[in-house]
């Protein structure tokens, strides 16, 4: 590795640098969400240089920031200036790493030759008292099919969604479809497993959207996180609405896994979906669903027991586990091939 820039990635290890030849810096740490132990990441100060030198994680790329710690006690969050390579995500932009065995999704690299039009619909969804709104792309060619997807504004600034449909539907690698971008609204309260907004779905987003699309198939959802948990969500107490799942990273806590998401203000209505998810013995009629995880995330548990949960009930299950983290680019990459068998799947 060179160990002249902020950072490199070798095979098996990683290493990161920040010039400070004054020493004003009172301590620098490297801030991931990666898995890495917290005892294992302060840099140490030599020769004007503060460093860090660990083995590589499960991952094929690491999006990071470096806390510094001033004299005067005070700490800030900073991108690696000595690492020009920048990320976006949900929370702002972050370094990122890459390591040499990382390739980007090939798809990326296809021109959106598809013939399709976008448009945009406000839908008010009264059971949860706010209105969302639906951004449309449908291909040229009728179809039936839709994908719809919670946080698809995100999905689609951070993980090119729109392009993956467009370019892929143009190469023939899926059936052509409808991509509906679903914003988020009040997400913390809508995604937690919310009964009123799965009604507000099945109830006012979906009719709309099917009058609008002139089709009365069921959708493929989709979404990630909080938006993976409440289509699963809604997927239970609405079975007929939809026609297979693709859940990235989602949050199915339970209290042995998750502990550490106690402080977050939904969380017991969420351990009480899935804790009787897992318990029961009534038949929800199943879809073909495909989750996905990070290898370095806190999710990979609850994911792992979700997947063999609904293999017991009836559903067909893939469990692809994916080596990187909760991150959108993360998600992106797994499109392809996971999402792509699965639509081919359910109106191959």
């Amino acid at each position: 590795m060179d160990q002249a820039v902020g950072a490199a990635a070798g095979v098996d290890t990683m290493a990161f640098r920040l010039v400070d030849p004054q020493r004003r810096l009172a301590g620098v740490r490297l801030v991931q969400h990666a898995g890495i132990p917290g005892e294992l990441l302060d840099f140490s100060y030599e020769s004007g240089v503060w460093q860090l030198v660990l083995p590589r994680p499960p991952i094929w790329r690491l999006e990071y920031k470096l806390a510094l710690l001033h004299p005067d006690g005070g700490t800030e969050e900073i991108c690696d200036p000595g690492n020009p390579r920048r990320v976006g995500g949900a929370f702002g932009d972050k370094s990122v790493l890459e390591f040499p065995d990382y390739r980007e999704p090939a798809w990326l690299r296809l021109t959106a030759t598809t013939p399709g039009t976008w448009q945009e619909l406000a839908i008010p969804v009264p059971p949860v008292h706010g209105e969302l709104t639906a951004r449309v792309w449908s291909p040229a060619e009728p179809t039936g099919h839709v994908l719809l997807a919670h946080d698809g504004p995100e999905y689609d600034r951070l993980a090119s969604l729109g392009h993956y449909s467009a370019a892929m539907v143009g190469a023939g690698a899926v059936p052509p479809h409808h991509l509906v971008l679903l914003t988020p609204g009040e997400r913390n309260e809508w995604y937690s497993a919310n009964p009123a907004y799965s009604y507000a779905l099945a109830a006012d987003v979906l009719p709309r959207l099917h009058r609008l699309l002139d089709t009365t198939e069921p959708v493929v959802g989709m979404g990630a996180s909080l938006g993976g948990l409440a289509m699963l969500h809604a997927q239970r107490r609405y079975p007929a609405a939809f026609a297979a799942l693709f859940l990235q990273s989602s949050s199915f806590f339970v209290p042995r896994h998750d502990r550490m998401e106690s402080g977050f203000r939904r969380y017991l209505r969420i351990v009480r979906f899935t804790g009787k998810l897992h318990r029961a013995v009534e038949k929800t009629p199943p879809v073909p669903t495909v989750l996905t995880c990070g290898l370095a995330e806190e999710n990979l548990h609850n994911n792992r027991q979700m997947a063999e949960t609904l293999r017991r009930q009836g559903y067909p299950v893939t469990m692809a586990e994916v080596p990187d983290a909760h991150n959108y680019t993360g998600w992106r990459d797994a499109f392809d091939p996971y999402l792509t068998e699965l639509l081919r799947h359910v109106w191959g």
